[in-house]
């Protein structure tokens, strides 16, 4: 019997979340449930404007990139992009490719095909330095890549890394490294694709184009201590490179008690283009503190922000720090100078988006194959992964999908609905993963960058082909693994389960690892052999870390490497008795989580009289834009999950012809009927509940697209008779 569980929360933190920040009770009592009380995580799911993206330039090495770039575009050297043959790998290298190409940079690319390794390879680097090439870009692999990269810099190249994967303690040198999840990164948030950290440079160099780029700014604001009456003032500077903060000086001063040479002023304002806002008030300010014969080189910015933002005209700091969604979300730095400095950045947003409209558009195309890649490498769908997504999937839904992608949703049938993530993950990113595993990633890349509509068509039906044979691949795998999978549970402590058969495809080693997961809930690994290599994929559950776990084995690895979630290594096929007695060994320590597959955790209970309310605007049940709101959803954020008590079932019938039929039951809720899918469950009607009977019922809700036509669904989760 499944635990039904429904988290208790205080109805002050309800009344806190409703009154901070606007929301509705019952996405203020979701909030709660689910832990997202703080300003930082909120704002990433009430708000979806760009202005909330993590600004590139917070990679400490993130410059140095740009200018290695805009180097080679200068000299006119050639630039070979590596990546990887998985999707996160084929969107890292569409994106890159497409940004440099827009520079007139010469640039080639290339991805592990057939039977190569993942990551960088000596190979690529021999043919590159024959083809008299001096920069190479990894994307989505290359932080392990030590000895590559050392061998690339011993032929006089460069290598810039822009990776996402776990960082080892010896980072690969020489080399100019962009990865959120190295210790000196500078980023805020770790977790986003390789695809992702080909977008920020992307912005980057758009950016460089700009007056702006690394030019040094300040801000400066002075305001009057209201508590205080002997007329102190604060002077509050913030410097600025890049749009990024980068130092700040704060001083209170009573008039006639410091000269200018007695604060810190003098050397953090010198040399700086300083702006502020009301000019006329800041140096009335300014010459009550230090008397009318110290000059400020003051530019007064309110004027030009006025002629894009209206509102602001007339208006102090003051009353711009309150109008600021961002110091909303970030109450502990809502000070004048965060108002002003958040006003001054979407001000200087504005502005390039009317000098570089192009840059919008290219910016469109790539948060298409962003969306793609974090759905498709498992990437938490919180931070910044959510705009990614909504951005994304709103670009294929409000207008035309990017060249490539508008063929494959074609081919899917996906054109003619509202895409979701759910439809991504399901109907697209295994297609484009099936390239990949069948040694062909390289037709990916070319069905994105292809011009020709009729050779973009042909591309996507050949990989689509492809997925066909993996799903066969797939299949002959499982069937090799389940031989194995029992006993393997028994020899590891019921801590992991292991599959080591040579009949396994390669390519399809990471799916059967995924399914013996699903299938029984410990973590899993699928290895095979291609030559003289032991190939595996290991996928993890119940908090298990597998980028810890590998690095447990030791030197055992050729190579090895991965995030929390999934990871691949390979080692001698000599050694797999010594691995096996490795493995045995650490399962033994092996702490896991307990196992939640049998408790559903519920976000709200809706009485009957909620679900048949009707929004005016859309005409469909206003429970949907709740849903809506939580959109997308996948690791990290999965589909809300609600109960309703004492709901009547008004029709029952039984649906399909295999093995495991399933039930269309239709609840009544007074103006609204309710349809629901309870699948694989039809055995339960006549034993458990009938028509007619009310029932306590726990669900998802959603859309059902058929012919066109969108409905209103539930999909059951589990069903009990009223007591």
């Amino acid at each position: 019997m499944k635990n039904w569980n429904k988290k208790q929360i205080s109805k002050e933190t309800v009344k806190a979340l409703c009154d901070t920040y606007g929301m509705e009770p019952l996405v203020a009592s979701i909030m709660a449930r689910r832990g997202i009380t703080s300003g930082n995580d909120i704002q990433f799911f009430l708000e979806t404007d760009k202005r909330f993206l993590h600004n590139p330039f917070e990679f400490t090495a993130m410059s140095d990139a740009v200018d290695r770039i805009l180097q080679a575009q200068d000299e006119g050297e050639k630039v070979l992009i590596f990546g990887d043959r998985d999707v996160d790998g084929v969107t890292s290298t569409t994106v890159l490719y497409d940004a440099l190409t827009a520079l007139g940079i010469d640039t080639t690319w290339r991805l592990p095909s057939g039977n190569d390794a993942y990551g960088l390879n000596k190979a690529a680097i021999d043919d590159f330095a024959a083809a008299y090439g001096t920069l190479i870009i990894t994307v989505d692999c290359g932080i392990s890549n030590n000895k590559e990269i050392a061998y690339a810099s011993s032929l006089g190249m460069d290598v810039l890394v822009l990776d996402h994967h776990t960082a080892p303690e010896t980072l690969p040198s020489p080399a100019i490294i962009i990865d959120p999840k190295c210790a000196d990164s500078g980023y805020p948030f770790a977790d986003i694709s390789g695809c992702a950290v080909a977008f920020k440079v992307a912005q980057a160099l758009r950016f460089s184009k700009s007056e702006l780029y690394k030019q040094e700014i300040c801000l400066l604001s002075v305001r009057q201590e209201e508590n205080r009456t002997d007329g102190a003032c604060t002077i509050d500077c913030l410097k600025l490179e890049n749009l990024v903060k980068t130092a700040s000086l704060s001083e209170t001063i009573v008039p006639g008690t410091k000269s200018i040479t007695d604060t810190g002023l003098i050397p953090f304002l010198t040399g700086q283009q300083i702006f502020v806002w009301d000019g006329p008030r800041t140096e009335q300010l300014l010459s009550n503190l230090f008397g009318r014969g110290v000059e400020f080189n003051l530019l007064d910015i309110r004027p030009e922000v006025a002629k894009l933002i209206p509102a602001v005209l007339g208006m102090s700091l003051s009353r711009v720090k309150t109008l600021s969604k961002i110091a909303r979300y970030n109450l502990d730095e809502a000070t004048e100078i965060d108002g002003f400095y958040n006003i001054f950045v979407t001000f200087m947003e504005k502005q390039l988006l009317a000098q570089f409209p192009q840059h919008a558009e290219a910016e469109k195309r790539d948060l298409q194959l962003v969306a793609l890649a974090a759905l498709a490498d498992i990437m938490p769908l919180v931070d910044e992964n959510r705009i990614f997504l909504f951005h994304g999937i709103a670009a294929m839904n409000e207008t035309t999908a990017r060249p490539g992608l508008l063929e494959l949703l074609s081919c899917q049938g996906l054109l003619s609905r509202r895409i979701t993530s759910s439809d991504l993950s399901w109907n697209i990113v295994p297609v484009l993963n099936a390239a990949g595993r069948l040694g062909k990633p390289e037709l990916a890349v070319e069905l994105f960058l292809e011009k020709d509509v009729q050779k973009r068509d042909e591309l996507a039906r050949g990989i689509l082909a492809l997925n066909q044979q993996r799903k066969q691949l797939g299949s002959d795998a499982w069937g090799y693994a389940q031989e194995q999978a029992e006993k393997s549970l028994s020899e590891y402590g019921g801590n992991l389960c292991v599959v080591i058969d040579e009949r396994i495809n390669r390519g399809v080693s990471g799916i059967v690892a995924s399914r013996l997961v699903q299938h029984y809930g410990v973590p899993s690994m699928a290895v095979t052999s291609v030559g003289e290599l032991a190939i595996g994929s290991i996928r993890s559950c119940r908090g298990f870390d597998i980028t810890v776990f590998l690095d447990s084995l030791g030197d055992i690895f050729e190579n090895h490497g991965g995030h929390r979630f999934a990871g691949g290594f390979s080692l001698n096929k000599s050694r797999i008795d010594e691995f096996k007695a490795l493995l045995k060994e650490r399962a033994a320590a092996i702490i896991l989580e307990d196992d939640s597959s049998e408790r559903i955790d519920i976000d709200a209970e809706l009485p009957v009289p909620y679900l048949s309310r009707v929004s005016e605007k859309t005409a469909k049940p206003e429970i949907l834009s709740t849903v809506d709101r939580f959109e997308p959803y996948g690791e990290g954020n999965r589909e809300l999950i609600f109960m309703t008590r004492r709901i009547k079932i008004q029709d029952a019938q039984i649906m399909g012809k295999t093995e495991r039929q399933h039930l269309k039951l239709t609840f009544d809720c007074g103006a609204v009927k309710w349809p629901a899918m309870f699948w694989g469950e039809a055995e339960r009607l006549h034993r458990d509940f009938d028509k007619g009977d009310t029932v306590d019922i726990v669900y998802t809700l959603g859309r059902n697209t058929f012919n066109g036509m969108e409905t209103p669904q539930m999909i059951l989760k589990d069903v009990r008779l009223t007591q």
